[in-house]
């Protein structure tokens, strides 16, 4: 299960930012994912919990902000909203699509003390 190292991650940014910014502890986290980062969520929520026990987020507030699969499709030179990796365009049905959001794993944001 992946999701775990990435809470691992987060966990040490969030160390790395509060020796830098000096605070003590987070209350919330707020993660932008999209639907093609290939995170399951649940999952992620879960390995959270588990790493930041006797850490400094702690019983930290877990948000989610779902962002939305965007792709450029070259041949209809057109965004076009996508949920999964290798979708067809909507529009015309090609497979040509480059994608150009949707697959963001990052902090927005934290709710410090």
């Amino acid at each position: 299960m992946h999701e775990m190292s990435i809470c691992e991650g987060i966990l040490t940014v969030m160390e790395e930012q509060a020796s830098s910014q000096q605070f003590k502890r987070v209350k919330s986290v707020w993660l932008e994912i999209g639907p093609l980062a290939g995170v399951e969520i649940e999952a992620l929520r879960f390995g959270f919990d588990v790493v930041t026990r006797n850490s400094l987020a702690e019983g930290a507030k877990l948000e989610i902000i779902e962002m939305p699969g965007v792709a450029w499709c070259l041949e209809c030179s057109k965004n076009v909203p996508i949920k999964q990796r290798f979708d067809a365009c909507p529009d015309c049905g090609s497979f040509q699509l480059q994608i150009t959001g949707g697959d963001e794993l990052r902090i927005k944001e934290l709710e410090v003390d």
